[in-house]
């Protein structure tokens, strides 16, 4: 089994919204993953969208496999940095804003195929 992978870091969507997308296409084929998160309204899935796309144009280039032989091994998304903003509240007082980044991880591997008669 061989392994090809994309790394997108620094998106901001909070990891915990993002890993509802992740959760519908862990251990799917990647044609039945395309289909989920094409079809899934969750913003997080147009986003692993473009990140799978880019896992299984890895594969096809360095390992030279087709996109009908490929399955998501691995789907990750760890939190990223945090930008720290303020909101303004009465009294003159403020309250923080934590605006969340996410870095996704997508591996495919290739699944071998076997014919049965």
């Amino acid at each position: 089994m061989e392994f090809a992978k994309a790394i997108t870091k620094y998106v901001r969507i909070s990891p915990r919204k993002a890993r509802y997308a992740a959760d519908l296409i862990r251990g799917l084929t990647v044609e039945k993953a395309t289909l989920q998160l094409m079809y899934c309204k969750l913003r997080g899935g147009r986003l692993i969208q473009k990140t799978l796309d880019s896992a299984v144009a890895n594969a096809e280039t360095q390992l030279d496999a087709r996109r009908e032989n490929l399955k998501v091994h691995e789907v990750r998304v760890d939190a990223g940095p945090i930008l720290r903003r303020a909101k303004a509240r009465s009294k003159g007082s403020s309250v923080p804003v934590n605006k969340r980044t996410s870095h996704f991880t997508v591996i495919v591997s290739t699944v071998i195929v076997s014919k049965e008669k």
